[in-house]
């Protein structure tokens, strides 16, 4: 079953293919001019477009130009009633899958083009993560968005990258401190060599060292090999260390000795190397608080905050929150292999409104819960089970540290659960995935830790 809108200046063509596309069990859509296809193409995502040539005003070659423009993945079939060996031309050299003279065989020979077409987009979906490569995913194209402070971050990117100073992100979770790191990276002259990403409060101090620095064989129990340090294995390249608050004060002298001196030293060795890396750091927390509370190293600080980048929250940037929810629902609904054409308008105005405390990661839960539900070919989105996580936002900035019961009340277990399910996620993602550092962080036990996670199914 697929998306198709069908565009013809004949209504009966139109209802002809309708009913019988329609019998094959797909989603049609008509329109009867160029210039009311084109409309459709700008606001919803169809597999497959099937246009008439010969239309007055706006004709089908004009229409296959704004669908490779506007939707590149939409597959085009022409039909005409007029044999024309120049506009069949036209039509393979501007992108067409296929192109029909309409006749007596019409219906069957649509029907025969229309599965090839499919199976070529069953083909291209199958291959699509194939495909992708460091290049692609770390480039600037993935910041989606066109307000005015993205707009000012890609440009600081640009700005930035080809120096070799250290960076340090700014940004709540969620914002995409990575994805900025990784397009520092690429746009960088270390684009070719490696990136490599690392979670600092995702380790114990001991394994964050050997991780890092790597180990010789012996140094510990288990250590029946060699291993190379995560800055050795980045080494011409770019070495991220996300959450650099996290790490203890012990492991913070050793990387202010690497920086300085440029060299690692690997646990239970002896012998100095040199590396050559880029050190990009990120945390969510606020260092200089931390620097008056003795848990962060003021010369460490300032080794690593050499050019500092801040990432906006998606509340700051509410101009992207639709052009966000549609790359979400294009990349979910695809995977799903579900033909959702749109994001309704009253789900579109919820989203704006929303406070997203959990920002642009936050955002696309929603989207592809909201997927995962849908049944029809426009997306619902239900913000309830995102809205005890942003009351506990609110109440972490409340000045009584509590939040307020609405004038209508609340459903208390349901708030409740609510709370506990955010807080256990944020804990999840602080600790990268490392369940006990997620209870450590709680300050539940890991029994009592592994029962919640049972509890809310997560």
């Amino acid at each position: 079953m697929a998306s198709i809108l069908v565009c013809d200046d004949q209504r009966s063509i139109c209802e002809m293919l309708d009913i019988s596309l329609r019998k094959d069990g797909h989603r049609v859509e008509t329109v009867n001019g160029g210039e009311a296809a084109k409309k459709k193409l700008s606001s919803a995502n169809y597999e497959l477009l099937i246009t008439d040539i010969k239309m007055p005003q706006t004709d089908g070659i004009e229409v296959l130009r704004f669908a490779r423009q506007s939707s590149p993945e939409t597959s085009v079939i022409l039909i005409t009633a007029v044999e024309d060996y120049e506009a069949a031309v036209q039509a393979v050299k501007g992108g067409a899958f296929d192109y029909i003279h309409k006749g007596p065989g019409l219906l069957e020979e649509l029907k025969l083009a229309v599965g090839r077409a499919l199976e070529t987009l069953v083909l291209q979906r199958e291959n699509f993560a194939f495909k992708r490569d460091a290049a692609s995913r770390n480039s600037l194209d993935n910041f989606i968005g066109s307000s005015p402070v993205i707009e000012k971050l890609k440009a600081t990117i640009r700005t930035v990258a080809p120096t070799a100073s250290t960076v340090l992100i700014y940004g709540e979770s969620g914002t995409g401190k990575e994805l900025v790191a990784r397009a520092v990276h690429s746009c960088s002259t270390r684009a070719s060599e490696p990136f490599v990403s690392i979670n600092c409060g995702a380790f114990p101090e001991t394994l964050l060292e050997s991780e890092l620095f790597g180990y010789v064989k012996g140094a510990f129990t288990g250590a029946s090999q060699n291993k190379r340090g995560l800055f050795e294995v980045a080494s011409g390249g770019t070495i991220f260390l996300d959450e650099i608050g996290e790490m203890s004060l012990a492991m913070q002298v050793k990387l202010l000795r690497v920086l300085q001196e440029r060299t690692i030293r690997p646990v239970g060795g002896t012998q100095e190397t040199p590396v050559d890396v880029r050190v990009i750091a990120a945390t969510n927390r606020d260092l200089r608080e931390m620097i008056a509370n003795g848990t962060f190293r003021e010369d460490l600080y300032y080794r690593v905050s050499v050019i500092p980048i801040q990432v906006p929250a998606l509340r700051e940037r509410r101009e992207d929150v639709e052009l966000l929810a549609n790359h979400f629902l294009k990349k979910y609904s695809t995977a799903a292999q579900k033909s959702i054409l749109r994001i309704s308008q009253e789900s579109l105005d919820a989203l704006r409104a929303f406070e997203w405390p959990g920002n642009v990661r936050q955002l696309e839960n929603t989207i592809e819960r909201a997927v995962a539900m849908e049944t029809g070919n426009e997306l619902r989105v239900d913000l309830e089970a995102d809205r005890p996580r942003a009351r506990a936002a609110a109440a972490s900035t409340n000045g009584h540290g509590s939040p307020d019961v609405p004038s209508e009340g609340i459903d208390f277990e349901k708030y409740v659960a609510g709370v506990e399910r955010s807080l256990i996620e944020s804990a999840l993602q602080q600790s990268g995935g490392v369940q006990i550092r997620a209870a450590e962080l709680l300050k539940v036990s890991y029994r009592s830790f592994r029962h919640l996670l049972k509890k809310y199914d997560i």
